[in-house]
């Protein structure tokens, strides 16, 4: 079926977005069913699997008659590359895949072709053993292919030239020990540029010591082929552009007098001979790109980049971010040897996520000019196309903040964090997906997410934790928010092929749950793998009581809630045996933890039925998953919010403590329950962080859910039925007065004016999309919508 699928829907559509907004590339139908023309290749006499990076060029000319209209390529390298044309850089990648589904971008490169002698080059790098966790590979390679006869001139093969570079070396591999924590974005890069060749990429660069390429094998696409190292995919999320963005402040210097108009890149800082100086810049909030520093002179100098969110104190604290007095810096950096002539530019290759950038300059026996610093900002194209408004000012900083947060955390495939791990998780995935969801409308990386996730399946049939990665990890609480993703796309999108496709896979997940359980008490018994349920609770490694020695109430009712929702599934696509028998046992599983993990004399549910400790989870799952009634969820989650004796749930959880409430018809508790968030912008944060203080990261998804929950909470818009075909909009202003939000749904824009009228009532202006209808739910009162715009008063 896998195969089968991605081939329809290339043949059906066989389209591919170059970038946001721009016009669609068409594939040639042939290169998507049977093996290319063009070559694998790579160098000659190189270790294909250790750390090298490579400069690979083919110069070819144009007739004379003029420049096509269009001259399309398909290009992809493992690890990544940077591709030039003439000189320019056109474009880096590819998307992280596997090596099942590896990816290729499709890429018109006619405006940077000129009549005659043309030159085409990539820089190709490949990590080794201190790649990304994130970065799957086979070896060193280079592909690019024409689409159609006309561009095959430019097709990989012997006909290219390849040098290993000696400029570039790994750095900054210390920073697991260095920052105390898990990073696992790569190395940094240390560039000699007395080693670089530079202008390489140039036409008029002689190339003529290179090594020919090595031809490896033909590329084979998806569903085609055999012995394949690697088997393309067409690039299934839009293409990134690259924007600059300047630094607006430096916070410190030593050893050196700065002028702050040096950040506008009209006036050169110059660095006397033999000196040492730092200096600490302030973007004044987090961003993800490619810095890129231009220096003159200061030959055999060295300077070193590094990048942070926040700096620390002696104790190894973060603090207030804003500040710096009495602060050093750590973390993840880069170093750029200059070879003493002009305008000589350093560029990672790959993104860095920071706050501050501080350089720490040594000069030799020649003075150093430095021309300009700033950032190429990247990252997936997410636009805003929702809006929220409220009379409390404070809620418009959460949003703009989670909004950023939502952007940085966004890349090739959904981000943790983009400082340390650049991971993709499920767990953070389903919340972040319904975040793009509803703030942009756009459900490309939403669907890369759930189709990777598919892809990592293990032969138990469980999910990958995270994945694209080339460390097993399973989590088999995330395999089932992987089925409640699924649940999530059917609710929100009308895509009834894509949602089907996953059903033999969640099978398999709900079975190997099933498989699991205790007869005796009907709760899970003792799982396997990492357990994971949240952080700062249970134990260091955020695991459920209960989970390893068996019955967990709160994996148990997650169980049960995610059964029920892939029964609404099953149902759907005409599966009713398979619908009943997962409710019967939702059913069973909750009356039996109930049972055994319901203590009546504090009115909590236990995490394991010995009832020696209580968290905030096991009842929100019991909320959840329909466990208790509405009257009895109404009384637990009161007693919730209020005892701070339980295990009480990190930012991560924050997002299934709304969804109880919502289900407790408690909504209007959430505004009460933003503390966290104002806590994070009063420590100037400037996105939103992985959990509490002490953070190791500053910049985590799953806490930017406010983004979704102003509009789906607090504004109330909600998918009442499948593919959004009926809205529903149930306001939770809790003690706002007024709140508008808009959002966009496949219909169209959804958008509402609520503002309170007396103590208990409502006045609200709705407009809904045409061939839409829906209901308005004020405090148990209901009111039929139509299309089009709509007044409401009670």
């Amino acid at each position: 079926m896998k195969f089968r699928l991605v081939i329809v829907i290339c043949i059906i559509f066989c389209k591919i977005n170059q970038t946001a907004g721009q016009t669609t590339l068409q594939i040639n139908n042939q290169l998507l069913k049977s093996s290319w023309p063009a070559f694998w290749i790579t160098s000659p006499n190189s270790q294909q699997r250790e750390y090298g990076v490579y400069h690979f060029r083919k110069v070819f000319l144009l007739p004379t008659s003029g420049i096509p209209k269009s001259f399309l390529i398909h290009v992809t390298a493992d690890n990544r590359y940077r591709l030039f044309v003439n000189g320019k850089p056109i474009y880096s990648g590819p998307a992280h895949g596997d090596l099942f589904n590896w990816f290729y971008e499709t890429i018109d490169i006619a405006a940077y072709l000129k009549e005659g002698k043309n030159t085409i080059a990539a820089l190709v790098w490949n990590m080794g053993n201190i790649a990304p966790v994130a970065q799957v590979s086979n070896q060193t390679a280079f592909l690019l292919q024409g689409d159609s006869a006309a561009e095959q001139m430019v097709n990989t093969d012997a006909s290219w030239k390849v040098e290993k570079s000696k400029a570039y070396t790994p750095c900054s591999l210390d920073n697991r020990e260095r920052l105390k924590a898990y990073m696992v974005v790569g190395p940094g890069d240390q560039l000699d540029g007395r080693q670089l060749l530079w202008n390489w990429e140039t036409t008029t660069y002689d190339d003529s010591s290179w090594n020919t390429a090595e031809e490896i094998t033909h590329p084979e696409p998806v569903g085609y082929g055999t012995d394949n190292r690697w088997t393309l995919a067409p690039r299934n999320i839009p293409l990134f552009t690259e924007n600059l963005l300047r630094f607006p402040i430096m916070r410190r210097a030593t050893g050196i007098k700065v002028n702050q108009e040096f950040l506008t890149g009209k006036r050169t800082l110059k660095i006397p001979a033999n000196q040492k100086v730092s200096i600490l810049l302030d973007q004044k909030f987090m961003t993800a790109g490619y810095p890129e520093l231009m220096v003159s002179g200061g030959k055999g100098s060295k300077i070193k980049l590094t990048y942070a969110e926040a700096l620390f104190n002696k104790q190894g604290e973060k603090g207030n971010r804003n500040e710096i007095d009495d602060k050093e810096i750590r973390g993840n950096y880069d170093v750029f040897i200059p070879d003493g002539d002009n305008h000589r530019k350093f560029r990672p290759l790959w993104i860095r996520a920071y706050r501050y950038l501080q350089l720490d300059i040594t000069t030799t026996d020649e003075p150093l000019a430095l021309n300009d610093i700033y950032s190429m900002k990247t990252g997936y194209p997410l636009a805003m196309n929702a809006a929220f408004s409220s009379n409390d000012p404070s809620l418009q900083e959460i949003w703009k903040v989670g909004w950023r947060t939502a952007q940085l955390c966004a890349g090739d495939m959904y981000y943790d964090t983009p400082y340390y791990e650049q991971l993709q998780y499920t767990g953070d995935s389903r919340i972040q997906s319904l975040i793009s969801l509803y703030t942009s409308g756009d459900d490309r990386l939403m669907r890369k997410a759930i189709l990777d996730f598919y892809h990592s399946r293990t032969p138990e049939g469980l999910t990958q934790g995270r994945y694209p990665s080339n460390r097993l990890q399973i989590i088999p609480t995330f395999s089932l928010f992987w089925i409640s993703m699924i649940h999530d796309y059917w609710m929100h999108r009308h895509d009834d092929a894509f949602v089907k496709q996953f059903l033999p896979a969640i099978h398999e997940i709900t079975e190997w749950f099933r498989g699991r359980i205790d007869q005796k008490k009907k709760m899970l018994g003792p799982l396997t793998w990492w357990n994971f349920v949240d952080w700062d609770n249970f134990n260091d490694w955020g695991t459920a009581p209960g989970s390893d020695t068996g019955n967990s109430s709160i994996i148990t009712l997650q169980y049960a809630y995610t059964l029920n929702q892939s029964a609404e599934l099953f149902r759907a696509f005409d599966l009713p045996e398979q619908a009943n028998a997962q409710e019967m046992l939702a059913f069973e599983l909750n009356n039996h933890t109930y049972w055994y993990c319901y203590n009546q004399a504090n009115g909590l549910i236990a995490d394991t039925p010995e009832q020696k400790s209580y968290s905030q989870h096991a009842a929100i799952w019991a909320v959840l998953s329909g466990a208790v009634s509405l009257s009895e969820s109404q009384i637990l989650m009161q007693k919730i919010l209020e005892d701070k004796s339980i295990g009480q749930v990190t930012f991560f959880y924050r997002f299934y403590l709304t969804q109880a409430l919502k289900k407790a018809e408690m909504a209007d508790h959430y505004y009460q329950q933003l503390t966290p968030w104002r806590n994070m912008l009063n420590l100037g944060l400037t996105t939103f962080a992985e959990k509490p203080e002490p953070t190791r990261s500053d910049c985590h998804a799953w806490s930017a859910s406010p983004s979704y929950d102003f509009l789906a909470t607090i504004c109330g818009i909600m998918p009442q039925a499948p593919g959004f075909s009926k809205v529903l909009i149930k306001p939770a202003l809790g003690n706002l007065v007024e709140a508008t939000g808009s959002i966009p749904i496949p219909a169209g824009m959804v958008s509402v004016i609520l503002k309170r009228n007396g103590k208990n009532g409502i006045f609200a202006e709705i407009v809904i999309p045409g061939k839409t209808t829906g209901v308005f739910n004020w405090k148990g009162k209901e009111i039929r919508l139509h299309e089009g715009k709509q007044t409401i008063k009670i």
